[in-house]
């Protein structure tokens, strides 16, 4: 798969792969936030849009453009403007993505990376076909002041194939008519019981464990490895092309 970032004219661009590290999670007890491999490998599934300068915005409360007022550091210009009213600050992606045929581009908040007073609106994007550039959204949650710091992520890239959830079947069963899936199921409810009531007391294997691997490690309750399991991602950075 290949995607390309046509910068406009007269703009740049900077875009990174995500990295796996939140502010938020470093200042957990021990880091623990990482032990939870679903959470940290999402953290890094894709790529960011960075602020190329800081502004503050404020909105207070009322639909029109001028309820929203960005406000740039000085002697910056803001990459956000309002654009839509009903609280919504816009910002413009100074490129057209482009993708491979059958793929598109979900653009949405950054992951993981919850920010008070402001939420992220997600579009999917037809970027295979598509010569239109898009903009980024974001809807004040109440009126207030918001900040967005030069090189702080304001969009998340996600690469999705259309076909994926064009022929998706979807359906639902009890999990006992599952035997085997119900009994690891049933086995793994008993030990985390089991690793929470022993976790308090300090000479217990749960406390030296201090958490259970087995998703972390790949393995089910049989101890059979699960391929393609990882625990890392890296994504490519956005070189120059054409030359």
């Amino acid at each position: 798969m290949k995607i390309t970032a046509h910068v406009l004219d007269g703009h740049t661009l900077d875009i990174r792969p995500a990295p796996r590290e939140r502010e938020w999670m470093d200042r957990t007890d021990q880091r623990y936030a990482y032990r939870c491999l679903p959470l940290d490998m999402a953290n890094a599934y894709g790529w960011e849009l960075l602020c190329q300068t800081g502004f503050h915005a404020e909105w207070d409360g009322g639909d029109a453009l001028e309820a929203v007022r960005v406000l740039p550091d000085p002697g910056t210009a803001a990459p956000a403007l309002s654009h839509f009213g009903y609280g919504v600050l816009t910002f413009h992606v100074p490129c057209l993505l482009r993708t491979d045929p059958g793929v598109e581009l979900m653009a949405t908040a950054p992951l993981n990376r919850p920010k008070d007073g402001i939420a992220a609106l997600t579009g999917l994007v037809e970027t295979d076909w598509s010569p239109y550039t898009f903009t980024m959204n974001w809807k004040f949650t109440r009126p207030g002041r918001v900040r967005f710091d030069a090189g702080e992520p304001f969009c998340h890239l996600l690469p999705l194939q259309r076909a994926l959830l064009a022929d998706a079947r979807a359906e639902w069963r009890p999990i006992s008519e599952t035997p085997d899936l119900d009994e690891q199921h049933r086995r793994w409810t008993a030990s985390r019981g089991h690793f929470l009531e022993d976790l308090p007391k300090p000479d217990s294997d749960a406390a030296r464990e201090q958490w259970q691997r087995g998703y972390f490690r790949g393995v089910d309750m049989h101890g059979c490895p699960a391929e393609g399991h990882r625990v890392k991602l890296r994504l490519p950075n956005f070189v120059r092309g054409g030359e």
